[in-house]
Formats: structure tokens, sequence, C-alpha cells
């Protein structure tokens, strides 16, 4: 059933994406009353010709709604800016994972740990369980990786351009076939996490989900060392 919370972005599962959310709405609200201010400017108008002639005539006036918006572009972009350079910069990450888009799944590849790499593909529905899986979100094999660890990301596509997007991250990164992007997050608490590909990339752009298992270190440590047994 749908509700009101399905008009906002997701629960923010990384400090960058807590920063999107806290300026989005910081820019939501500027807007409100940007809005709510020109709507009673223009009724007035409309209604009272003296103040029509008053507003149409004063230079003061003209000069103060020149220089306002101005103003609200200022603070709206040094934010914005400040967000942009955070999204950009990876820093030292503790764990590298490689992901390749293909028509249309989606490679693993832990750099760090040797012979841990796998295909991704979403599951059909005739093959779902009724409480486990969620239908065209979950896949097969889950990417697994530690909460509270800087991660680093390289994407690259096999064939066409992907995306690789998860939005609880605020990660969105484009898979160019013979590129190598990059990107990092952090992850804050341990849940998992689902994305798609957001480039229209064939007939089945939207069956190539992404789910991301976030768990604590050890649990990871413990995961590695049963795989590659």
């Amino acid at each position: 059933m749908a509700t009101w919370a399905f008009l906002s972005f997701q629960d923010a599962a990384s400090p960058l994406m807590e920063q999107l959310l806290f300026f989005h709405d910081n820019v939501m609200m500027i807007i409100i009353f940007i809005t709510i201010f020109l709507g009673y400017m223009m009724a007035t108008v409309l209604v009272n010709p003296m103040i029509n002639r008053f507003m149409l005539e004063h230079h003061n006036l003209e000069l103060i709604w020149t220089m306002f918006p101005a103003i609200i572009l200022l603070f709206c972009a040094f934010p914005s800016l400040r967000l942009l350079y955070m999204l950009d910069e990876v820093s030292t990450p503790s764990l590298t994972l490689k992901t390749i888009g293909h028509q249309w799944y989606w490679s693993y590849e832990y750099s760090d740990f040797m012979d841990i790499e796998f295909d991704s593909y979403m599951i059909p529905t005739d093959q779902m369980s009724e409480y486990n899986n969620i239908r065209l979100l979950d896949v097969d094999n889950r990417t697994t990786l530690p909460m509270l660890t800087q991660i680093r990301i390289i994407v690259t596509a096999a064939d066409v351009i992907h995306s690789w997007t998860v939005p609880s991250l605020g990660v969105k990164v484009d898979a160019v076939p013979g590129r190598l992007n990059q990107t990092s997050f952090f992850m804050n608490r341990p849940s998992i996490f689902y994305g798609q590909c957001s480039e229209i990339c064939g007939t089945n752009h939207s069956f190539m989900p992404i789910v991301i298992e976030s768990v604590s270190t050890n649990y990871f440590l413990n995961w590695v060392l049963n795989y590659s047994s």
C-alpha cells in the first residue's frame, strides 16, 4: 500500500546520503517560502491597483528583488559545491570492490582477496520464496560488505553503459565499457540495501538489481573464509 513515505528518499545508510538529505530538505524549504511569497505578491498586485503602481515604479524595491535571488543562489551554491567535492573524494579505502555490468546482470570481484568473484542475477518470480525475497529486487548472490568500513568501488561494463546505483548509500556510478570509474561509501548500520541499474541499457534494463548486505566485520571475515574454502 502506498504511503506518504514513498514521496521522499529512502532512509540514509551512509554519512554522504545524510548530507544529501539535509541539503535537499533545506533547499525545499527555500523553494516553499519563495513560492508562498511570490504567490502572495502576485495575488496582491491583481487585487489592489495602487500596490501594483507602487511595485512597478519603486526603484529600490526592484533593486531588492534583483539582489535577493542572487543571495539565495549563493546560499544554495556553497553547500552544493561542498557536497560535490565530498561525493568525488575517495578516502583511503579499507576494502576494494570491483563490479562489472553485463546485459543484464552484475559481476563482482573482491580485489583484496583471492578467488572471490561471482555473478549476481535477479531471482525469477517463479523461483522466489514467499518470505525471504523481494520481487524484481532480490538476487541469487548478494554482495556482502562490512559496515563502518571505508569501501572503494570500481565500476566498469563489458558491453553497454550501465549505472550502479544504491539510493540508501547515496551512490550512483556509470559503468562505461573500456573505462574504470570509482567512488567510495561508508555504511553506518547493518541492513540489506537494494538498488538497480539507472541507465537504459536494453530490453532487460529493469531486471538487473543490486543487493548490498551490510554486516559486521567479524561476520564478513568469516564469510570470506567460508567462501575461500
